[in-house]
C-alpha cells in the first residue's frame, strides 16, 4: 500500500494526511504476459495424445480452419477416436454420432509406421462404408536437411 505525506500538521489542524490506496498492476500485467506466452507455447504440444511414430513424407502441410476427428492405429494395433481407446465395432456409430451424421466431416488417421497396412485400410474401410467422404492420411514431415540429388540411370 502506497501512501503520500503532506506538509507537517500545524497545531490544531485537525486535517489526516491523505492516503493512496492505488495498486501498482505493473507486476501483475507482466506476470500475465509472461503466462499468455507459456500458455501459447505449450497448447500446440498438448494437441496429440496418443504416442505413434509416423511414417515421414514429403506432402505440403494441410492449412484448415476447424479441427478434425482423429483416429489413431498404435504400434499394438490398439484403436484411438482422438485419446480414448475404442474398438473397431463401437468406432463408426461414434463418430456419426459425434459429427451428427455428417459425411463431410474431416476424419484423419493416423497410424504407426510398424504396423500393418492392412490394419489401418481395415479402419479407413470401416469409416469409409459409414458415408465419410474427406478421410486422410497423417504422416510425418521428414527432417529439414539439404536436398538430395536425384542420381541418373546410365543411358544405352
Amino acid at each position: 500500500m502506497a501512501f503520500t505525506l503532506s506538509a507537517p500538521r500545524r497545531l490544531g489542524s485537525r486535517r489526516k494526511p491523505s492516503l493512496v490506496s492505488d495498486i501498482n498492476v505493473t507486476p501483475m500485467v507482466d506476470v500475465m504476459l509472461v503466462l499468455l506466452v507459456i500458455f501459447m507455447v505449450t497448447a500446440p504440444l498438448l494437441t496429440v495424445g496418443v504416442p505413434v511414430d509416423l511414417p515421414k513424407t514429403k506432402a505440403s502441410v494441410m492449412n484448415e480452419k476447424d479441427e478434425p476427428l482423429t483416429v489413431t492405429v498404435n504400434a499394438q494395433g490398439e484403436l484411438f477416436l482422438q485419446e480414448t481407446p475404442i474398438d473397431l465395432a463401437v468406432l463408426v456409430p461414434r463418430l456419426v454420432a459425434i459429427t451428427g451424421s455428417n459425411p463431410e466431416a474431416r476424419i484423419y488417421v493416423r497410424g504407426d509406421k510398424g504396423i500393418s497396412y492392412g490394419r489401418v485400410m481395415e479402419v479407413m474401410g470401416a469409416i469409409n462404408s459409414a458415408g465419410f467422404t474427406k478421410v486422410a492420411l497423417i504422416s510425418e514431415l521428414p527432417k529439414a536437411g539439404p536436398p538430395q540429388p536425384l542420381k541418373e540411370k546410365p543411358r544405352k
